[in-house]
C-alpha cells in the first residue's frame, strides 16, 4: 500500500468519527426517539426501522434485514411490514428528520453558524459519493437535500455513514462473516455484547450458535475471546471498509483539513447525546 492510498484510509476512518455522532443522534436524543414515540412508533425499534428504511419505500423485511446485516430477521420481521400502516415512508423521513433537527438545535446552540458552514461543504463532499453497489446509500441520496441548514448538516451526515455501513457490510460478507457472527466476533475485542445482542435482536441461542461457529474457524476462544487470527480478520475487514470510503477524500472538493477543524467541536456536541460504549461502535472523543 503506497503513503498516498494510507494516508486516504486513515482520513476515511477519521473522517467518520467526526461525521457519524452528527448523524446518530437520530438513535439516541430524545427529541429524535419522542418524535417516533409521538407518531404511534412505540419502543425504539420501530422508529428506527421505519425511519432508516423509509428511503427503501414500503418494503417487508428481508431486503431490510439483508442491507442491515447486523439485525436478527426476525427482529426486523416484528417491525416491518407492519409499520408502514402506522407510518407511510414519506411520513417517516419526515419525522425522523424533525427529530434529528430538533437534536441538533439543542445540541449545538452557541455554534449555529458552524453547523451552518459544516452543514455545506459537508453536502459538498456527499454529492460526490459514487453509490454503485450501496443500496441503502443510493436510497438516501435519492431523497431531496433539504433548504434547512440543521436538516442538511445530518443528511449529509447521514449519506456518508449510509455510505460507510454500505462498504463495511459488504467487507464483512467477503471475509464470511454473518450478521450475528460479525457481532459476536467484535464483542470478543471491545464493544460489550450487552451492547450489541439485545439492540440487534438475536436470542442466546443464535448468539452461543454464532460462537461456536468462530471458535470453529479458530476465530473466537472458547472464553469468547478473539483469537489472533479473529483480531487479524476484523482489523482486515475495518481496513476494506476503510478503503471503500476514501475515495470521496481523495477527490476534489472540500478536504479533512478545512472540515476537520470544523467538524470537531459540533461532534463533541453531539456525542453528549450518544452513550459509550454503544451499538455502533463510535470510540469516546474520537479515540479508538
Amino acid at each position: 500500500m503506497n503513503d498516498t492510498a494510507y494516508t486516504t484510509d486513515a482520513v476515511a476512518r477519521e473522517m467518520w468519527k467526526l461525521y457519524e455522532p452528527v448523524h446518530a443522534v437520530t438513535y439516541f436524543a430524545p427529541e429524535a426517539l419522542t418524535a417516533f414515540e409521538e407518531a404511534g412508533l412505540r419502543g425504539w425499534r420501530r422508529g428506527y426501522f421505519a425511519g432508516r428504511a423509509a428511503p427503501l419505500g414500503p418494503v417487508g423485511p428481508e431486503p431490510v434485514a439483508a442491507a442491515f446485516f447486523g439485525f436478527a430477521p426476525g427482529t426486523v420481521a416484528r417491525a416491518l411490514p407492519s409499520v408502514w400502516d402506522i407510518t407511510p415512508p414519506a411520513r417517516a423521513l419526515k419525522i425522523r428528520r424533525a427529530g434529528a433537527r430538533a437534536a441538533l438545535e439543542r445540541l449545538l446552540a452557541g455554534q449555529e453558524k458552524e453547523a451552518v458552514r459544516a452543514g455545506g461543504l459537508l453536502a459538498d463532499v456527499a454529492r460526490g459519493l459514487d453509490h454503485g453497489g450501496r443500496i441503502l446509500s443510493a436510497a438516501h441520496a435519492a431523497l431531496a437535500w433539504p433548504d434547512d441548514p440543521l436538516e442538511r448538516l445530518w443528511h449529509a451526515a447521514t449519506l456518508l455513514r449510509e455510505h460507510r455501513g454500505d462498504g463495511h457490510v459488504a467487507a464483512l460478507v467477503a471475509a464470511g462473516l454473518d450478521g450475528c457472527e460479525a457481532l459476536v466476533l467484535r464483542s470478543g475485542i471491545d464493544v460489550p455484547r450487552s451492547e450489541l445482542q439485545p439492540y440487534r435482536g438475536w436470542t442466546d441461542e443464535e448468539w452461543e450458535a454464532a460462537g461456536a461457529r468462530l471458535v470453529a474457524r479458530g476465530l473466537l476462544g472458547v472464553d469468547g475471546v478473539a483469537t489472533r487470527d479473529g483480531r487479524d480478520l476484523l482489523a482486515s475487514v475495518e481496513e476494506a471498509t476503510d478503503l471503500a470510503a476514501g475515495r470521496v477524500w481523495a477527490e476534489s472538493g472540500p478536504g479533512p483539513e478545512e472540515l476537520g477543524p470544523l467538524l470537531a467541536p459540533l461532534a463533541r456536541a453531539c456525542a453528549v447525546a450518544l452513550r459509550f460504549p454503544n451499538p455502533i461502535g463510535l470510540p469516546r472523543g474520537g479515540q479508538g
